[in-house]
């Protein structure tokens, strides 16, 4: 993974920029944001090749390393534009997707509406099979080949193009649903097919179905924009492989990315706690709330003791989707979310997004709807000659004619007012979204340092510390494409798994070793696909327990080499339990399933090439609007790239750069460390 001598560049794409990072050895980090190209996202990345050549003289051929995170996986879910999709199954559970498992969240709604995914595979769409495999692994009832053809025959006459093939205790059998794909694959080469076995090769068969439907869902347009990327690379001479970010928090190449496409749903959000995670242990900080606020959402992350939290379940859409991934709480909150009045004539501000286009209002590119940014605008916390590096030039009168329109007027506000409330409403969404992901999980968020992250998180961060009564705030020296960064930080990882359902007491080590042989070798060979040296990968197992009779289970480190592994991990999954649950009885357990995950860490770190730029830090005073003031405060406006190392700035303030603006509220100061970061701390009453 030698970068030396070469450029390596990191692209997220957001749902209003894409954010792109490029280092070189020797020379300073570039940073640049482009709005995202909503139609094709990818036309946005080639022109940002483009102006990096034009810019800064750095052309494609030149590029060693090209890391990618993105949005489209979670895209398609929302906006409901993934695949035609239909489910092949056991004989007597295609309804299994529909029936899920009998528990409502919203359970006093006059109008129920269904809160499974059916719309991945509706009944029309949902083909029987007869076969069967025991719960042993032990074959029933053969697979009737020709009814397999039949069913994918009839299903892609009704306009199928991703065929999902869930068959009961696949999960310790998989030789009928193999058959099964290669039976479809020999009638209809150009359907893709997911296994539940491969897919997600554990028990539970809603969860199972669920995850395999939505890689049937997402695949195909996974599939089409990671070629559609991957050439258009080529056609810029650009040499190096596309890697693409995991919802883990690794790496992998785009040709396994595009074969586990569910894998992708968390892909941008992890690669910014991974940034976050590097930037908190340069700075010696290893316990972090990051918030990373961007044009369409606010992600959540939980970092402990240098080590974000991971989740083996989350939700997309309201959708339970069985697939590891860093625990990340994503929110309808971001620059560009459209604040609009309830049929009560309450002011609610999100989910929805005016995105990239046409954006706020105050952009001039068609926006009429009020959004955060345009309030931030009216309360003098922008300025609009310097948004984006100065590349996008902001007209506060079209954003103050929005927010009079929409919110000022109908409520008997004035503008400011109804740009306070705006404000107020995010903050508050924002600070209930931290408590989910701390205080939730049994963790006092006053321990922690927040860190800012995003175009947003820095406007925010005072007033989400004071809601949580945080009194330490990091601000990484380019927040806004931290998560570009990240993907340059992120260690190239493959995980393979396998159902190993038994008591702990009956488990024979001997066998357990060979299964984690097996795994290895999996994990080995994708490895090797990605040109990772054996001596440079490090290998680490866990083990999803739980207790006997219970449904659910904790994954837990396994140490195979350790005195008493069986003895070692009962008692780490007591730990575990105690931590999530707040008991642990000490009863029996059970083995769920056996997980490999082989690392190599990135050869990039971030780069101390931070210079001040010599300048005087201060370049003007702004009257600004906060809350709890009757009347505009005046603020002193200092420029980040002119600060140096042991610079402080009082409250209130305001400090500028290309990526984002940092607000710091009366009774905060700020000042500069010797890597750059802006660490803001409450004053000692």
């Amino acid at each position: 993974m030698s970068t030396s001598g070469g450029v390596s560049i990191g692209v997220d794409i957001g749902g209003t920029f894409t954010d792109v990072v490029v280092r070189r050895s020797g020379a300073p980090t570039r940073i640049m944001k482009i709005p995202s190209t909503r139609k094709d996202p990818s036309i946005a990345v080639l022109e940002a090749l483009e102006r990096m050549e034009a810019e800064w003289g750095l052309a494609p051929r030149q590029v060693v390393r090209f890391v990618h995170g993105t949005t489209v996986a979670t895209n398609a879910v929302i906006e409901r534009k993934g695949a035609c999709v239909g489910l092949i199954t056991t004989r007597g559970f295609r309804d299994v997707i529909e029936i899920g498992r009998q528990m409502r969240h919203q359970m006093y709604d006059l109008a129920l509406e269904p809160e499974t995914p059916t719309f991945l595979a509706p009944g029309r769409r949902r083909r029987e099979i007869p076969e069967r495999i025991g719960p042993a692994g032990e074959v029933l009832e053969p697979l009737e080949e020709a009814a397999v053809a039949a069913a994918a025959d009839e299903l892609v006459a009704t306009g199928v193009h991703a065929i999902a093939v869930v068959f009961l205790f696949s999960f310790l059998n998989d030789a009928h649903e193999r058959r099964a794909r290669e039976i479809i694959a020999a009638r209809h080469p150009d359907v893709l097919v997911s296994l539940s076995s491969e897919i997600d090769p554990a028990f539970r068969e809603y969860e199972r179905t669920v995850v395999t439907a939505f890689d049937a869902y997402v695949k195909p347009v996974v599939d089409r924009y990671l070629a559609n990327l991957d050439a258009g690379l080529r056609s810029k001479a650009v040499p190096a492989p596309l890697q693409i970010m995991q919802s883990r928090g690794g790496i992998s190449s785009a040709a396994t990315a595009r074969l586990r496409s569910v894998r992708l749903f968390l892909s941008g959000p992890a690669a910014g706690v991974i940034g976050a995670r590097m930037v908190g242990a340069a700075a010696g900080l290893r316990d972090l709330i990051t918030v990373d606020i961007g044009g369409t959402s606010c992600d959540i992350a939980l970092i402990e003791d240098g080590a974000p939290a991971l989740r083996s379940e989350g939700r997309i859409d309201g959708y339970p989707v069985r697939v590891s991934m860093v625990d990340v709480n994503s929110i309808g909150a971001g620059g560009g979310s459209i604040a609009w009045l309830d049929a009560a004539r309450g002011l609610r501000v999100g989910p929805h997004s005016a995105g990239s286009e046409p954006g706020p209002a105050c952009y001039g590119l068609g926006g009429e709807e009020p959004t955060l940014t345009d309030a931030s605008l009216v309360l003098g916390y922008l300025d609009p000659e310097h948004f984006a590096g100065g590349r996008l030039k902001l007209r506060p009168e079209l954003a103050r004619a929005a927010t009079e329109r929409v919110i000022a007027r109908p409520l008997n506000l004035t503008v400011e007012q109804a740009a306070l409330g705006i404000h107020r409403i995010i903050n508050a969404q924002v600070a209930e979204g931290i408590r989910l992901v701390s205080i939730r999980q049994g963790h006092d968020p006053r321990r922690f340092t927040l860190l800012a992250l995003g175009g947003g998180g820095a406007l925010h961060a005072c007033a989400l510390a004071e809601a949580l009564g945080v009194r330490r705030i990091l601000v990484p020296h380019h927040p806004g494409v931290l998560s570009a960064e990240g993907l340059l930080a992120a260690p190239v990882e493959h995980e393979v798994s396998i159902a190993l359902p038994r008591a702990l007491d009956e488990l024979d080590l001997v066998e357990t070793r060979r299964t984690l042989e097996r795994l290895d070798a999996r994990c080995r060979a994708l490895m090797a696909q990605e040109s990772i040296s054996a001596r440079d990968i490090v290998q680490r197992y866990f083990a999803d327990v739980c207790y006997a009779g219970q449904a659910y289970h904790l994954e837990v480190p396994f140490e195979p080499d350790a005195a008493d592994p069986l003895v070692a991990l009962t008692a780490a999954f007591y730990t575990a339990h105690e931590r999530t649950y707040g008991f642990a009885p000490k009863a029996s357990v059970r083995l769920v399933n056996l997980r490999a995950v082989h690392s190599a860490a990135a050869a990039e770190h971030f780069s101390d090439d931070w210079e001040p730029s010599g300048r005087s830090p201060l370049i003007r005073r702004a009257r600004i609007l906060l809350p709890e003031r009757q009347q505009p405060v005046d603020a002193a406006v200092y420029e980040r790239a002119a600060l140096s190392a042991g610079d402080v700035c009082d409250g209130p303030a305001i400090v500028e750069q290309d990526d984002t603006t940092t607000l710091l509220l009366p009774g905060w100061r700020a000042h500069v460390d010797d890597r750059g970061n802006l660490v803001l701390e409450r004053a000692t009453n």
